[in-house]
């Protein structure tokens, strides 16, 4: 593991060789806690406070280092957190996926309270449409202790959380998942892609939308959006966002990559302090 003394050197003697060294070998590992803040209606007094920490885009294949990996979730257990979620992209597809996913998944941390997730579309396979892939990720994550919520409502301490299935697997049911809402009851809705949010169904829902899907867009010039975005708003990049009817989104940077280079846009762990609103 190269030091930062080394690497400050490594820059001071060729700046453009230090920049691309950092841009493919030490931002994409250099993981960010992030703190925030999350007031929710109704909130049950039982959970205020609670620690809820949000992952996305593990990307758990052949791009991601295991090493790497294991090291993020080692930080995450640390925090102790009291309910943890997971906004999609537990994989890149490949041959031996299951094989890989079977050795990683047990690792993944989990809440004290209880751990939720929603799928991505690299969780479809090469072709973001083969359910039966999903279907396979969904027993593995299961017997890690991960639940899976496709167009359903879980609970946990009378907190309600809503999960949508993803958009471009041509899974998302956004109708059918709020019908099971009690918009008496406190609410957090996880959605893989933020553009999820733009589409009709969401009824009366005000609470929170946890979203990943973008990687922040990997690559961010200074004072300038970052260029490339898979999204069909171009807004979406990381961070929170408030959208119509009273709705406020947060995306997730993700702590994985389809390809190794990230610049001003570091992995990112959240961690949510949960408070009444």
């Amino acid at each position: 593991m190269i030091t930062r003394r080394h690497f400050l050197r490594l820059l001071a003697v060729s700046p453009g060789l230090g920049a691309g060294f950092y841009t493919w070998r030490w931002e994409p590992r250099w993981v960010e806690i992030v703190p925030r803040r999350l007031p929710v209606r109704s909130l049950p007094d039982c959970l205020a406070g609670a620690r809820l920490v949000q992952l996305s885009d593990l990307h758990i294949g052949p791009h991601v280092d295991d090493a790497y990996l294991i090291h993020a979730f080692q930080k995450v257990k640390r925090l102790a957190p009291d309910i943890v979620v997971y906004t999609g992209d537990f994989t890149s597809y490949e041959r031996n996926v299951f094989a890989h996913a079977g050795r990683m998944f047990p690792q993944l941390p989990r809440g004290r309270r209880a751990t939720f997730a929603v799928l991505g579309n690299h969780d479809y396979g090469s072709t973001w449409k083969d359910s039966g892939i999903a279907d396979r990720f969904v027993t593995l994550l299961a017997a890690a202790g991960v639940r899976i919520l496709r167009n359903e409502v879980a609970e946990v301490d009378d907190l309600q959380i809503a999960g949508l299935d993803d958009l471009w697997a041509g899974r998302l049911e956004p109708v059918r998942t709020f019908a099971a809402l009690d918009p008496a009851k406190a609410s957090l809705v996880l959605a893989h892609n933020p553009d999820a949010a733009d589409l009709p169904g969401w009824g009366g829902y005000t609470g929170w939308i946890l979203a990943g899907h973008t990687h922040g867009g990997q690559c961010k010039p200074p004072f300038l959006p970052p260029p490339l975005l898979p999204v069909r708003n171009r807004r979406y990049t990381s961070g929170e966002f408030a959208l119509s009817g009273g709705r406020r989104m947060y995306i997730n940077r993700g702590i994985g990559h389809t390809l190794q280079v990230r610049f001003n846009v570091r992995p990112e762990v959240t961690l949510f302090h949960l408070e009444r609103a």
